[in-house]
């Protein structure tokens, strides 16, 4: 766990649930702070299904103790067979991840040995809940997670460092151990973009017009990360190819070079345009038409193996491994262009200017 927000708030439900323990003048409050612990996630909706649970599985664990506990006794062996039959039953309702609170609850209500079993039963069960609600109340009010934000944040310092290590291999420039290494982390940002993108989708909105507006962002931002991750394999293939890319005649790489400058600019601007950073009158014609088209590097790569079919050197069937690369790399650019097209002409860009404001 990094040291952020959830360190943070993880403290602040511990103390709030302590706290209301004792304002409600539960007995043992330490367990309320042992469950506000359990009950902290990373986004409100995960927090409510987090106390869902949670609540299924006290009840699990306080059933199953007060039944052990009133058939054999407050004795040893039983405590460790209760948590066995716990642990089945959670299992079986898959509440895994309850698990863990099910058999604190249990050991809490077992371990009292008192005439009043029943009554300090409850009142553990009741203590655990309030440390559950409290870390819910944390959660939702103290620093509320803003992963729109999180994720535009990662996709554009990911796409940024892509289109770096891009343009130096597109040159070759690059060297190939940095490359290598720099293709590795970069794999894991991937990664981390997944499970933003994931945690954006859970959050919920409760204003319909706000909900249709998250529906459609949705879209975009599924788009942008499938394009960066078709940016991701252009530099992939480049790095892979580099000797192949050396041999290339002259004309050629330079004309691979030259296509590859202007998907990564229409790339760059894709991204001012979707926070409202690019003029409209650049979207009409895109920034890629100003540089040579599809059709024509594919006419000069079918005249290239034509003239160099027995080069040994020019080997069109790696190269065709890149320009395959690039030219979904362009169709995911274009597809992208078209849904933030739609976006912003379907709803205003008050989104877009805020999400402009806290990223830079």
């Amino acid at each position: 766990m990094k040291l952020g927000a959830r360190v943070f708030k993880t403290g602040i439900a511990i103390v709030f649930a302590l706290f209301l323990a004792q304002l409600l003048e539960l007995p043992t409050a330490v367990f309320a702070g042992i469950a506000a612990i359990f009950a902290i996630q990373p986004s409100i909706y995960r927090s409510y299904l987090t106390i869902i649970e949670q609540l299924q599985g006290n009840l699990i664990g306080a059933a199953v103790a007060v039944s052990f506990t009133l058939i054999f006794g407050p004795q040893l062996v039983v405590v460790g067979l209760a948590a066995v039959i716990v642990m089945i039953i959670m299992l079986k309702l898959g509440l895994e991840k309850s698990i863990s609170l099910a058999l604190v609850t249990m050991i809490a209500v077992m371990e009292v040995k008192d005439d009043n079993f029943l009554t300090f039963a409850l009142l553990r069960v009741s203590t655990i809940l309030v440390g559950v609600l409290a870390a819910f109340i944390v959660n939702m009010v103290f620093m509320p997670p803003k992963y729109e934000t999180k994720l535009f944040q990662a996709i554009h310092q990911a796409q940024d460092e892509i289109i770096r290590w891009t343009r130096l291999a597109g040159r070759q420039a690059s060297e190939h151990s940095a490359t290598k290494k720099s293709l590795g982390k970069l794999k894991e940002r991937l990664v981390q973009i997944d499970q933003l993108y994931l945690l954006f989708k859970e959050e919920r909105s409760y204003i319909k017009k706000t909900t249709a507006s998250k529906a459609r962002k949705l879209v975009v931002y599924r788009q942008m990360v499938a394009t960066t991750r078709s940016s991701y394999d252009v530099l992939k293939r480049l790095h892979k190819f580099e000797n192949e890319l050396i041999n290339l005649p002259d004309h050629f790489r330079m004309m691979v070079q030259e296509r590859l400058e202007a998907l990564l600019v229409y790339h760059e601007q894709l991204h001012l345009k979707f926070i409202g950073r690019l003029k409209a009158e650049r979207d009409e014609d895109g920034v890629h038409n100003e540089f040579i088209q599809r059709q024509e590097v594919m006419d000069i790569f079918a005249k290239e193996i034509a003239i160099t079919k027995e080069d040994e050197e020019f080997s069109a069937y790696h190269l065709l491994h890149i320009l395959s690369s690039m030219l979904n790399y362009e169709e995911q650019l274009e597809h992208l262009d078209m849904l933030i097209t739609s976006y912003q002409s379907r709803f205003e860009d008050e989104d877009n200017a805020a999400l402009e404001d806290e990223f830079y």
